[in-house]
This record gives structure tokens, C-alpha cells and sequence, in this order.
């Protein structure tokens, strides 16, 4: 048995105790790096909580907790502590699908028509008629990520990549006609029994209302939990990294499928373009990026003359992310309970595959800077306004330092226009504007916030320099041409 030394961090703004094994081999290393550079990284990235575990030939090596589970009251992220796996969700279902396929029961280059005959809910397009397992679990059936309405093709199915939720809810209702079960008992007897994730369930149980985190927004404000009463096979696991764990070593050794499909399920199936994953609505470059791929229900990206396998997940105020690689069988899971999550998952990825891999950038996440977590907190303590002289006086202090990512602040200001803090929004979509002349984006944001503000003069010159920057910005276009009318 391994001994563990035990260490205390400062984590979003409560000390958190967590477990670090003895310096015995390269494995306790790996984690001693981790567990100690994660405080930091949640206190740079305004991160309440989070759960990792290294992965090995069987399962977790390694398990820590960090933070709190909820911000408000204080209670302690476990090792027993629920998360959202979000669509860390898929790649279990899909596993659980290629047991069917593996009996024979599914095809997975049978049109899923054939089993759900005049039943799902695509009107007037023939196309749906060919879309295949295969097509779902390698999101090239081209259905939208979700639906906001009747739900559409769009375009011909085996085309391209464009990722989809919609696809697995498709492939559920299919596989609960084959089976006769609902998504969560067929997931159960598949994958969580047969594999002891005793924590796991893709439904909501009684005893989660103690166990399960809470979420919090880019500000670090607890914003409440979802309770999937209903399985979705795209997003609605509750688990716990240590679980996860379990399921990513057995997916990297094929346990219970036959070879040639355990093969399959990590061989790329679809190509990926710079565009990033939803070329359903938003047309591809035709750019493909070459060290990506998709498998079966997996994410792939090149890892020496092979491939390792990872997935994301994103259920707003949580966060997740896995990588492992078929051939060590090693690998990460990291699941956390805030909308910044994701950003700090990079550096974590790099200590145990010695790079971020692609992906980040194909998802376009950066690591924050250091004064994002300096940001949030002086505007908590200090206000807006204070905050942001604040930083643009420590901008000058040190020049050479990156300015903050586009996208987190941008999440700021939105954060504060829900809150109808409209004075406060334009304060900081316009700071994201100085920092980023370039980007069309932060413009179109700041003309959202002015509009909504009735400062429609201004409004019209934010629209204007957005489009002159991205003159296909189809919205901005839009809401200018109303703001003219007026």
C-alpha cells in the first residue's frame, strides 16, 4: 500500500486538505505536481472546486479533491463529491452501444430508421432515413449540437464532422427500442455494474441532494445544480472522477468489446476542421486540422505515431475533461464546478502528456492570466469601476504581460448584463475592446450592451467597426440595421 502525505492549500478562498502520495515512483511524482500546482491554477482561474484523478491500467492511481463544493456555505469538495460529467456522458454511451454492436443487435452502418421506423421527429427530409450509428457516434449525421425548434439535417449525413447531442438522443431512443430498457438501466447493467462505478448514474438520485456540487458562475457566485430526473446520453452523467476513472482504463483496454471494435471505437472516423466543432450552422474552412480526429463516441489527437483519446464537457457553470492514451493506458480526468473551469485544465493536461495537446486550441481555451483571478476578486471586494483601474494600472506595470482572454471577459460582461448591471457590462466589454482592437467580437459585444442601454449612437459605432472587421457577422448586421430604423 502506498503511503500518502497529507497537504493543505488555500483554494477558492477556503483551505482544502487533500491527499499526496509518497514519492515512490514516476506515478506519485506526476500527482505531487498536480495536486500542488491546482490550488494555484484555481485561484488564477476563479475556480470554486474540482476532482482529478490520474488514470492507469486499472483504473485511478491517483484521486484528489480540492475546493468547495459550494461557495456560499463552505462545504469541502470529497472524494465522494458528484460532479457533471457533461458530454463526458457520450463516450460512456457510445461504449454501451458498441456491446449491441458487438451481439450484433445494432449495426453500425444500419440506417437507424430501420429500428425506429416513422418515429423520430425529423420532418421533410428523406435524408434522416441514412443516418447510421456510425454517423452519430463520429457526429457526422448533421444534425445541430441542439435543436431550437423542429429539428433540422444540415447537410447530406457522412459529409463532415460537426458535433452533435441531438445524434445521441437519437441513437437512445433507438437502443431503448432494441433493448426494451431506459437509457440509465441499459447504461447501468452495461457500463456502471460490470465496471463498480457505484457513484455513477445518468439520473438524478436521492442521495446527490448531499453529494453532488454545486455550480458557480465566471465570478465565482454559486448558481445552482441540475437534477437530470430524465437520462440524456449526450449530458447527463453524475459522477466522480475516481468512477470516471474506471470507465476510461477499461475503454483503453477494449474490456468487454470485441477487439476489432475496441480498435474501431479509437480509429478516426471523421476529420476536423479549423472552424471548431459545430460546422452545422457555422460553415467549415475546408482546413482540416491534422492531428485531430473523432472515433467512436472519442475525441483523437496525434500522440507519436499513434492516437490518444479525449472528450470535453460543458454544462455551463461545470466543467470536464479526460485524455488518456490507448497504448500507456494512462490518462487524466478533471471535472470542476465553475464557468472557468476549462481554462485551467490545460497546464494540468501538459504534466502528464507533456504538452495541452491540440484540442485546446481547436476549442479555443486559453490558460487565464494571472490577473483574471486579481480581476474578479478586486471587482467582488472593490466594484467594477475600482477593478478595472486597477488592472489597466498593473497593464502598465508590466507591458510585456498578455492581456486577459477575450472570451472569459467577455463572459464577465455578460454575466453582469443578466444581472442588469448594464453600466457595469459596457465598463468591461470596453476594457475587452482596448485589449482586443482586433476582434470583431469583443465590438459586437459592447454594441449589444450600449443598445441595451439606449446608448444607440454608440451602439451604432461598436456594430459598425465589428462588421468592418468581419463583414459575414450576420448578427451585427442585423441588429445595426435595426439601430439605424430607429
Amino acid at each position: 500500500m502506498r503511503t500518502r502525505a497529507w497537504c493543505v492549500a488555500f483554494v477558492g478562498g477556503a483551505f482544502a486538505l487533500f491527499a499526496l502520495p509518497a514519492a515512490q515512483g514516476p506515478t506519485d511524482d506526476l500527482a505531487q505536481r498536480v495536486a500542488k500546482r491546482l490550488p494555484d491554477l484555481m485561484e488564477q482561474g476563479v475556480v470554486a472546486g474540482a476532482q482529478v484523478a490520474l488514470i492507469g491500467s486499472g483504473g485511478a492511481v491517483w484521486h484528489g479533491a480540492f475546493g468547495l463544493a459550494n461557495s456560499a456555505t463552505r462545504s469541502p469538495v470529497t472524494d465522494a463529491s458528484v460532479f457533471e460529467a457533461a458530454s463526458l456522458t457520450k463516450p460512456v454511451f457510445a461504449y454501451a452501444a458498441l456491446t449491441l454492436v458487438d451481439e450484433g443487435r445494432l449495426g453500425l452502418d444500419t440506417p437507424l430508421a430501420t429500428y425506429l421506423p416513422g418515429s423520430y421527429d425529423v420532418r421533410d427530409d428523406e435524408r434522416v432515413k441514412v443516418v447510421t450509428a456510425r454517423h452519430v457516434l463520429s457526429h457526422q449525421a448533421g444534425f445541430p449540437n441542439w435543436r431550437d425548434g423542429p429539428l433540422k439535417i444540415h447537410f447530406t449525413p457522412g459529409e463532415r464532422f460537426s458535433y452533435s447531442g441531438e445524434g445521441f438522443v437519437f441513437l437512445a431512443a433507438v437502443v431503448e427500442r432494441i433493448t426494451g430498457e431506459t437509457t440509465e438501466a441499459f447504461v447501468r447493467r452495461r457500463v456502471f455494474e460490470p465496471l463498480g462505478m457505484t457513484s455513477s448514474s445518468l439520473v438524478w438520485q436521492e442521495r446527490y441532494e448531499q453529494l453532488k456540487v454545486h455550480g458557480h458562475g465566471v465570478l465565482g457566485e454559486v448558481v445552482g445544480r441540475n437534477t437530470p430526473w430524465r437520462a440524456n446520453a449526450a449530458a447527463s452523467l453524475q459522477t466522480t472522477a475516481r468512477d470516471y476513472a474506471r470507465f476510461v482504463a477499461a475503454a483503453m483496454a477494449g474490456t468487454g468489446l470485441k477487439p476489432e471494435t475496441a480498435r474501431e471505437m479509437l480509429s478516426p472516423q471523421a476529420r476536423l476542421d479549423e472552424a471548431g466543432f459545430n460546422t452545422a450552422r457555422v460553415p467549415p474552412t475546408g482546413r482540416l486540422v491534422p492531428s485531430l480526429a473523432w472515433g467512436l463516441g472519442w475525441g483523437l489527437e496525434q500522440d507519436g505515431e499513434g492516437w490518444s483519446a479525449w472528450h470535453w464537457g460543458d454544462n455551463g457553470p461545470t466543467k470536464a475533461y479526460v485524455t488518456a492514451s490507448p497504448s500507456r493506458r494512462t490518462g487524466i480526468v478533471v471535472f470542476l464546478n465553475s464557468q472557468n473551469g476549462l481554462a485551467i485544465v490545460p497546464p494540468l493536461v501538459a504534466e502528464v502528456r507533456g504538452t495541452p495537446g491540440p484540442s485546446f486550441a481547436w476549442l479555443k481555451v486559453r490558460e487565464p492570466a494571472p490577473a483574471f483571478g486579481r480581476l474578479v476578486r478586486a471587482m467582488r471586494e472593490r466594484g467594477v469601476a475600482q477593478a478595472l483601474d486597477e488592472y489597466r494600472a498593473e497593464r502598465r506595470e508590466r507591458p510585456g504581460e498578455a492581456p486577459l482572454d477575450e472570451a472569459l471577459v467577455n463572459t464577465i460582461g455578460y454575466s453582469l448584463l443578466r444581472d442588469k448591471k448594464a453600466k457595469d457590462a459596457i465598463r468591461v466589454f470596453e476594457q475587452n475592446v482596448a485589449d482586443h482592437p482586433g476582434s470583431w467580437n469583443v465590438y459586437d459585444s459592447l454594441g449589444e450592451a450600449l443598445a441595451g442601454d439606449g446608448q444607440t449612437e454608440q451602439a451604432i459605432k461598436a456594430y459598425e467597426r465589428s462588421l468592418e472587421l468581419n463583414p459575414k457577422n450576420a448578427g451585427g448586421a442585423e441588429a445595426l440595421k435595426i439601430l439605424r430604423a430607429r
